[in-house]
């Protein structure tokens, strides 16, 4: 691969554009597999939290937050309380209160499955959005925005990640702080993701001036 080919000469940052076939193969591959991803997860959401809580009414139950399939709460009476893998995201759980009278907050189940919650979903979206950062960083936008496109998704990471604890451990309330949470990460990653693929196979000058 030439300098020529990635546009790195004269000091000129390399383009997507630029990027030689099987380099361009790779980068769409990685967003189409993505988007897969997120588009799976974001079903996730909507059937096992949006609509118990907002659509089910009486018939998710009291228990119901146990069963939340992505939400620390949902482990601790899963196979307990209900056949149910759905959730109320407002409920609170007597098992869990039970829990935390009974031991020290750090043996609890709840502690326990959040915490291992937590370190999965960090290594999994961090993963995620360093390759998604990796491929923001080639293209053709100033150095600032460039800037904003990777650092966003990771402060979303980190409120989404802080709205588990908080909902478990102060208020079910902090479910909302999901919402800029998963949203800073979902439109940096529809915007590096739709720009990529823009620059890369339909876009004709690609260099621009950073």
């Amino acid at each position: 691969m030439s300098e020529r080919q990635v546009g790195f000469q004269n000091g000129v940052w390399p383009k997507l554009g630029n990027f030689p076939m099987p380099a361009k193969a790779l980068v769409t591959a990685v967003i189409l597999v993505m988007s897969i991803a997120m588009t799976g997860a974001l079903g996730q959401i909507i059937v096992h939290d949006i609509i118990p809580t907002f659509f089910a009414g009486q018939h998710v139950g009291r228990h119901s937050v146990s069963q939340m399939g992505n939400d620390p709460q949902v482990q601790v009476g899963n196979e307990k309380d209900t056949g149910s893998s759905r959730g109320d995201l407002f409920a609170n759980s007597p098992v869990r209160e039970k829990a935390r009278k009974m031991q020290p907050f750090y043996q609890t189940e709840q502690f326990v499955w959040t915490l291992k919650w937590t370190h999965i979903h960090l290594f999994g979206m961090n993963i995620i959005f360093i390759f998604m950062g990796t491929i923001a960083i080639f293209l053709d936008l100033s150095t600032g925005r460039r800037t904003w496109l990777v650092v966003l998704p990771f402060v979303g990471i980190l409120i989404d990640i802080a709205a588990v604890w908080m909902k478990g451990y102060i208020s079910p309330v902090f479910f909302w702080l999901h919402i800029p949470g998963g949203g800073l990460f979902g439109l940096a990653f529809a915007i590096v993701s739709i720009r990529a693929l823009w620059e890369m196979w339909w876009m004709r000058n690609n260099l621009a001036v950073t």
